[in-house]
């Protein structure tokens, strides 16, 4: 494959001197370009026809989600955010994973001593992607009356739904979750996002989904009705105490590279719940989750994996299914459904 061709755009000239540097150091990205805003950056497009665009959220005369929305719609490609580690930035973030950003990176503090650390792999792999970049004019779409009248049906049996998530899992949890009634099965998610992002990503889930989000708490009890988000960057979500399960996070080195690993709470529910289990892979870079979802299909649980052409990213379930460790590859508008029949009472023989 040839090198990545990619844009870089930021108002600062720091930053994108910074942006160029590390990805130029990487034999298999190129940067073609650099823009200062989005006039700058609509007429580099034109002229470079780039693979990737780095976008930065906050810049002059139009901020980073109007243009975005204008590529979207205009010339769909793979963007990466560039957004500020803060409230006001994770919350514009997760907006513009929902518009259908590829993938987002903060900005370095000062003092980090590997800024953009995983910028590089994130470019390459949106080179790379096979995603179709088609907006249908809806961020989010609302749940429809028939999954309503589908969830006034549903009673919760006993089992826990574990999830795990990578790059294009917002768009890919929203898809998920809004099936979920009211009454969902205690649920867990590790989703990779940095640690001032996943706040903002629960709040958001929790406006646009029946059941209540959170971000996982340690000591929190698994609950009917409640979702819990692994708190990105900082420690490890397990469950934990078979009597009555309970969140914990655990401070442990990076697994797969990652914190919170999807790895730890796969293995975690597996030793747990066994059969009493569901497990879902869904879009993401690598192979964290695999031997984890592979584990939980050993003892006993359900276990599905996203399918190629709905993914974002097909590493992690690709993994997976490679593995042995998907039972079922499905497209992401049926995991929900799929993950509800698994789960119910009366599949479970009790009423």
């Amino acid at each position: 494959m040839s090198a990545a061709r990619v844009l870089v755009v930021d108002d600062s000239a720091t930053m994108r001197g910074l942006i160029t540097a590390i990805l130029s150091s990487d034999p298999e990205v190129e940067v073609i370009g650099q823009a200062a805003d989005a006039m700058q950056a609509r007429q580099a497009i034109k002229d470079l026809d780039p693979d990737v665009i780095t976008l930065d959220i906050e810049m002059p005369n139009m901020n980073g989600l109007e243009f975005l929305e204008k590529i979207m719609r205009l010339r769909p490609m793979p963007v990466i955010m560039v957004s500020t580690l803060t409230h006001k930035g994770a919350e514009a973030t997760i907006a513009a994973l929902e518009i259908g950003a590829f993938d987002c990176v903060g900005k370095p503090l000062p003092g980090d001593p590997r800024p953009f650390s995983d910028l590089a792999d994130k470019v390459k792999a949106a080179a790379r992607s096979q995603r179709k970049y088609i907006i249908t004019g809806n961020k989010v779409a609302a749940p429809s009356a028939a999954n309503a009248n589908a969830a006034s049906e549903y009673r919760a049996g006993r089992k826990i739904v574990a999830i795990g998530s990578s790059t294009g899992g917002v768009e890919a949890l929203i898809a998920v979750l809004q099936k979920f009634p009211a009454n969902c099965p205690p649920t867990v998610i590790t989703q990779h996002m940095p640690h001032t992002f996943t706040k903002s990503f629960s709040e958001r889930l929790n406006r646009l989904c029946a059941p209540t989000v959170q971000e996982a708490t340690d000591g929190a009890r698994l609950e009917i009705g409640k979702i819990y988000l692994a708190p990105g960057g900082e420690r490890h979500l397990q469950v934990v105490n078979p009597s009555s399960p309970s969140c914990r996070l655990l401070d442990r080195e990076p697994v797969n590279g990652h914190r919170p690993s999807v790895d730890v709470l796969f293995d975690s529910v597996a030793e747990l719940a066994g059969r009493n289990a569901v497990g879902v892979i869904l879009t993401g870079m690598g192979r964290d989750g695999a031997s984890g979802l592979l584990k939980m299909r050993h003892a006993g649980a359900r276990t599905f994996g996203q399918n190629e052409k709905t993914c974002v990213v097909y590493g992690m379930p690709r993994v997976a299914y490679e593995l042995g460790a998907v039972e079922t590859q499905l497209p992401l508008s049926s995991i929900g459904e799929e993950v509800l029949k698994s789960t119910a009472a009366r599949r479970e023989g009790s009423e």
